[in-house]
């Protein structure tokens, strides 16, 4: 039986609908990327995470309703931006590390990298991740998992070489211990009691501590 002309209409509908969603979706797109450019813009510029909403707006050139339709607030702003940048950082920490053959060297190197990035320092320009990361820990865990997923892939995948390897100490599990090493880092790195400290913890005190509850005796 051949298609009515009710049918025909319905599937011209259908394919019209999905255009505008389309262009609709690509148009919202945009301006996402126009208000993320805008808030880089001024967290370089700053060199923090300090800014309003209202400076967004301005700078991007949209307006606030606009905003509001693509984000709930400013914290919903800076997640995406801090989850482009820890996907970023995954990458440049696996370049690093997954050069080296040594699958504990490796892990070291993953650690201490992190470790870095995400230790205080006017110089670096790091404001996601030394002002906002720590905020964003203490908010809801599935939004920290979310942000740190590519983070985890990583060290998970690292972890396991070094399982593979028969070099982890026993009974551990590489998943578990990759999320532990990841909060460890991040928070060591970050310590937020702590003062104008003259003798700052280091990056090879920070995996000395980490490589105890990782690898067997005598492996780091």
């Amino acid at each position: 039986m051949g298609d009515t002309g009710e049918t025909r209409q319905a599937a011209w509908k259908q394919r019209a609908v999905e255009r505008a969603l389309r262009g609709a979706a690509q148009r919202a797109g945009r301006r996402v990327e126009q208000f993320l450019d805008a808030a880089q813009a001024i967290i370089t510029e700053k060199g923090s995470t300090d800014f309003t909403v209202q400076e967004i707006v301005d700078r991007s050139g949209q307006s606030l309703r606009s905003f509001y339709l693509q984000f709930d607030g400013k914290h919903q702003l800076l997640l995406a931006l801090y989850e482009e940048a820890v996907g970023k950082t995954a990458a440049q920490i696996r370049a690093a590390a997954t050069v080296r053959e040594d699958p504990v060297d490796a892990l070291r190197t993953a650690v201490e990298l992190l470790f870095h990035l995400c230790r205080p320092d006017p110089d670096a320009h790091r404001p996601l991740f030394t002002e906002f990361s720590p905020r964003l820990r203490t908010c809801d865990p599935a939004e920290v998992r979310a942000a740190h997923a590519a983070l985890f892939a990583l060290f998970a995948e690292l972890m396991e070489r070094v399982g593979a390897a028969g070099r982890l100490r026993p009974g551990a599990n590489p998943r578990r211990l990759a999320a532990t090493t990841m909060q460890a880092v991040m928070f060591i790195a970050h310590p937020g009691t702590v003062e104008a400290d003259p003798h700052p913890i280091s990056a090879a005190e920070a995996w000395a501590f980490c490589a105890h509850g990782i690898v067997g005796a005598g492996e780091y």
